[in-house]
């Protein structure tokens, strides 16, 4: 299943947004304008559709509807989410859409309540609630939860749900990973910062875990150059780890374990084994973190290479120049994400601005035609704060 499309209205930052989604979706702008709070949409369609998820747990995790709800919304202050979707496992392909409009109470417990939730197939509208249902207009308790959350309601579009549940976001904090004692691994719900990244690695099946550490180890060989045997071990209280020998000035290196290797090298580690881990769509937060920009040059080819075989997308969210000065980015895979004060972030793909456009002919890169149009106004003030 792919993602083709998505609308919001009056999520977070933005008041309207209507973009496509290719393969891979590059998303820029200032800090603030909004780039985390747009893959969120997808991690909240996940965190409804998931096992012990639902709609009711993922607004609260959000702080509630005034939190999610754009602060730019005025007349109409519904929350919409609509997402257009594409079945690549049937020939020919068939097209999905999930539409789900949220409003509050206003009066009383003040609970989220369903305006809509909407299900096309095709264009053949399966669910439309609660306009289709008696049962939802005569019992509004029925609107505090989604049939997207319900397996009873959801068989004619369970392959949405699916798609939701898989969604995958990864922001690895290297310091979590070497002093686990900072966190809870044994907290539940999502691990966004890969608290328990290496249990994930475990518990893959062994002959898979070995195939993939031995690619890793090839890509960190060009990358980290003294680093080699990268493997996985459980120590003597059961906890997991990973160790790689480190050939420096010793004759015969030593043994390191995560604790021991750099931030890059962590992250570059969850990077890698994150794109060979599955064929949903992947959310990834300024994975230039902590890598040189060497590294980061390469990232884009990277991704599409490792995305590329298993059909999966890919959504990246950066500042990048090293990352953006990729020749092979498209600028329909460009979305630049820009602040209008009272009308929220506008969200335009590159390829629709007709100034990117003719910078692009001249021979620029995405970095040089559009990272300036993130820098946030009167930059140069800064270095005059006293």
């Amino acid at each position: 299943m792919q993602f083709k499309r998505l609308k919001l209205r009056n999520w977070r930052n933005f008041v309207n947004v209507d973009i496509d989604i290719g393969q891979r979706l590059f998303l820029t702008g200032p800090n603030a304008s909004g780039k985390s709070n747009m893959l969120d949409v997808f991690r909240f369609l996940r965190d409804i559709a998931k096992t012990g998820g639902g709609l009711q747990q993922a607004v609260r995790e959000r702080g509630g509807l005034s939190k999610i709800r754009c602060l730019a919304a005025r007349r109409y202050p519904d929350v919409e989410i609509e997402v257009a979707l594409y079945d690549d496992s049937e020939s020919p392909a068939v097209q999905w859409r999930y539409g789900l409009g949220l409003r509050q109470e206003s009066r009383g417990q003040r609970r989220v309540l369903l305006s809509y939730e909407r299900v096309w197939k095709d264009d053949r509208m399966l669910l439309n609630r609660p306009a289709d249902n008696e049962e939802d207009r005569r019992d509004e308790v029925r609107l505090t939860q989604t049939h997207l959350e319900q397996i009873n309601s959801n068989v004619a579009f369970r392959s949405v749900a699916g798609a939701f549940e898989k969604v995958l976001y990864l922001h690895l904090v290297p310091q979590l990973l070497k002093h686990p004692e900072l966190a809870n691994r044994d907290a539940a719900g999502e691990d966004p910062f890969g608290i328990r990244f290496l249990e994930r690695v475990m518990i893959t099946p062994e002959k898979t875990r070995r195939s993939r550490l031995k690619k890793i180890e090839q890509a960190l060989r060009i990358a980290v150059p003294e680093l080699k045997d990268l493997s996985d071990m459980r120590d003597e209280r059961g906890f997991p780890h990973l160790e790689a020998l480190y050939e420096h000035w010793q004759p015969h290196g030593g043994r390191q374990r995560e604790d021991q290797f750099s931030d890059g090298t962590l992250r570059l580690i969850g990077l890698l084994w994150t794109l060979l881990d599955g064929d949903a769509l992947l959310l990834l937060e300024e994975p230039e973190l902590s890598l040189h920009a060497q590294i980061v040059t390469r990232l884009p080819a990277l991704i599409w290479k490792l995305q590329r075989g298993k059909g999966r997308q890919a959504l990246v969210s950066s500042h990048s120049a090293e990352l953006f000065g990729d020749k092979g980015i498209k600028p329909s895979e460009v979305a630049l994400l820009r602040p209008r004060g009272a009308e929220g972030t506008v969200v335009e793909l590159a390829s629709e601005k007709e100034d990117v456009r003719l910078l692009l002919e001249g021979g620029m890169t995405i970095a040089d035609a559009v990272l300036p149009m993130t820098a946030p106004a009167n930059i140069e003030q800064l270095t005059l704060f006293e």
